[in-house]
C-alpha cells in the first residue's frame, strides 16, 4: 500500500479530472489524502480520499473559485497568490509530509505549493495538468497581444519580489517558469490525447496523455427536437446576461431545442416568459446534456470543450481567457468549431447553423473523441503515479 497525496486549487476544471484517478488508485488499495479547499470537499470526499481543508491554514489569503479567473488573466496577480499560498501552508504542510511520508505527490500544475513542497522535500513528485501541457511550443497557441505582453514585462519586479520570498524560506524556485512551465524533466500525467495536445511530439517519455477522465451521467435529459444547442459559460465567471439574452434573441421560437446553464449568479427569473423551445437553469448535469446534444456554445474551458468532443459535439466558441482562447484555437485548428468574432444575436445563430449544416464539423468531433476514448485514462494516469512510487521510470 502507497500514501499518495494530491494538492489542487479551489477550481471544478482542474479538481474534477482527478476524481477518477483518485478512485482508481483507492480501489487498487493505495492510501490518498487530498489537499483542496471547502468548495470542494464534498466531490473529493466522495472519492474515498481523506480530505484536508486549506482554508484553516490559508486564511489570510482565502483562495476561491473567482480568485481562480483572476489567475488565468494576470501574471503578476498569479505568482502573489501562488507564493502566498505557499507561505501559508508551508509550515503545516511540510510538518505533515514529514510525518505521513508519503510516497508521492501529485500536485495540479496550478498548485505551486504542492510541487513546491516535493522539491523542498525531496519527495517523489508528478504534475497533474488539466489543461494543454505548456512548453515554448505549445505556448504558440497562447498569443499574447501587445498589451498583454507590455503588462508582462511591467509585472517582472513583482514577480522577482515573489521568488525571492520563496527561496528565502528554501524553496528551489529560480523563476517563474519554474513554477508555470512543464518542464521535460518532471513525470506528468496529461488529462488530453496526443492528438489533441498541440505539439505532443516536444515533450518527452516523462508525459502521459491519457485522456480525459469521464464521469458517468447522472441525469437523463429528455430531447425533445431533432437538434438540441447546448450553452454554458461553465461554473466561475458566468455573469453574463447580456449574452444570454442575446443567445435566447437568436434562438427563440426556432425548431431547436435550447438548454442553457447559466449558474448562480444570473437569477434565471429575470429572463420572464421562455419560449416553448428554450429551458434556462441554474446547474445541469452536463454529461447528460452532452449525451444528448448537437452543438455546444460555450466559453471553451478545457474540462467542457473535453467532455464536449468526447461525445463527438461540435463547438460554437467565445473564450473568456488566454488559456481558453488557446483551447478554442486548437479546436478550430482541428476543424471541430467556429470561433465567435462577435456575439450579437445574428452571429450566434448563423454559428450555430452552419455546424447544423457542414457535417464536416461533427465528423472532425468525432475524430477527435475517437482518439480520446483509446487513451488510458484514469487507468494510465494512476499506473504513472505508481511507476513514480515505485521508483520504476
Amino acid at each position: 500500500m502507497k500514501k499518495i497525496v494530491f494538492f489542487c486549487i479551489p477550481a471544478h476544471g482542474h479538481t474534477n479530472p482527478t476524481l477518477g484517478v483518485v478512485r482508481e488508485l483507492i480501489s487498487r488499495g493505495h492510501q490518498v489524502w487530498y489537499y483542496s479547499y471547502n468548495a470542494m470537499r464534498e466531490k473529493i470526499e466522495s472519492t474515498g480520499a481523506i480530505f484536508v481543508s486549506c482554508d484553516d491554514y490559508d486564511m489570510g489569503q482565502k483562495l476561491s473559485p473567482k480568485s481562480a479567473v483572476r489567475v488565468g488573466k494576470d501574471l503578476a496577480f498569479s505568482i502573489r497568490v501562488l507564493t502566498d499560498t505557499t507561505l501559508a501552508l508551508d509550515d503545516t504542510v511540510c510538518a505533515h509530509m514529514e510525518q505521513l511520508k508519503p510516497d508521492c505527490i501529485v500536485a495540479d500544475s496550478m498548485a505551486i505549493w504542492g510541487k513546491a513542497v516535493a522539491l523542498k522535500l525531496g519527495i517523489p513528485f508528478v504534475s497533474s495538468t488539466t489543461t494543454f501541457a505548456f512548453n515554448r511550443y505549445s505556448a504558440k497557441n497562447m498569443k499574447q497581444s501587445a498589451g498583454e505582453l507590455f503588462r508582462m514585462i511591467l509585472s517582472l519586479p513583482k514577480i522577482s519580489k515573489q521568488i525571492k520570498r520563496l527561496q528565502n524560506k528554501g524553496y528551489p524556485i529560480k523563476s517563474f517558469l519554474d513554477i508555470l512551465q512543464n518542464d521535460n524533466d518532471t513525470h506528468t500525467v496529461v488529462y488530453t490525447s496526443p492528438q489533441f495536445q498541440p505539439y505532443s511530439h516536444t515533450f518527452s517519455d516523462k508525459y502521459a496523455f491519457v485522456g480525459p477522465s469521464i464521469r458517468p451521467a447522472g441525469d437523463r435529459i429528455e430531447k425533445k427536437k431533432d437538434k438540441l444547442i447546448y450553452i454554458s459559460m461553465g461554473t466561475v465567471n458566468n455573469d453574463m446576461m447580456p449574452l444570454y439574452r442575446k443567445c435566447l434573441s437568436a434562438l427563440a421560437d426556432t425548431e431547436y431545442q435550447v438548454i442553457m446553464s447559466v449558474g448562480d449568479l444570473v437569477c434565471v427569473d429575470a429572463f420572464g416568459p421562455l419560449p416553448e423551445n428554450i429551458s434556462i437553469f441554474p446547474h445541469v448535469d452536463q454529461i447528460s446534456v452532452l449525451q444528448q446534444a448537437d452543438v455546444f456554445l460555450s466559453h471553451c474551458g478545457m474540462n467542457s470543450v473535453t467532455e464536449s468532443l468526447y461525445f463527438g459535439v461540435p463547438l460554437v466558441m467565445l473564450p473568456q481567457t488566454a488559456e481558453q482562447c488557446a483551447v478554442a484555437a486548437r479546436v478550430y485548428e482541428l476543424g471541430a468549431g467556429i470561433k465567435l468574432d462577435k456575439s450579437d444575436a445574428s452571429s450566434i445563430l448563423n454559428a450555430i447553423q452552419t455546424i447544423l449544416s457542414d457535417d464536416a464539423y461533427r465528423q472532425n468531433a468525432a475524430e477527435i473523441s475517437a482518439g480520446f476514448k483509446t487513451c488510458s485514462g484514469a487507468r494510465g494516469a494512476a499506473d504513472k503515479i505508481m511507476q513514480v512510487c515505485e521508483h520504476t521510470i
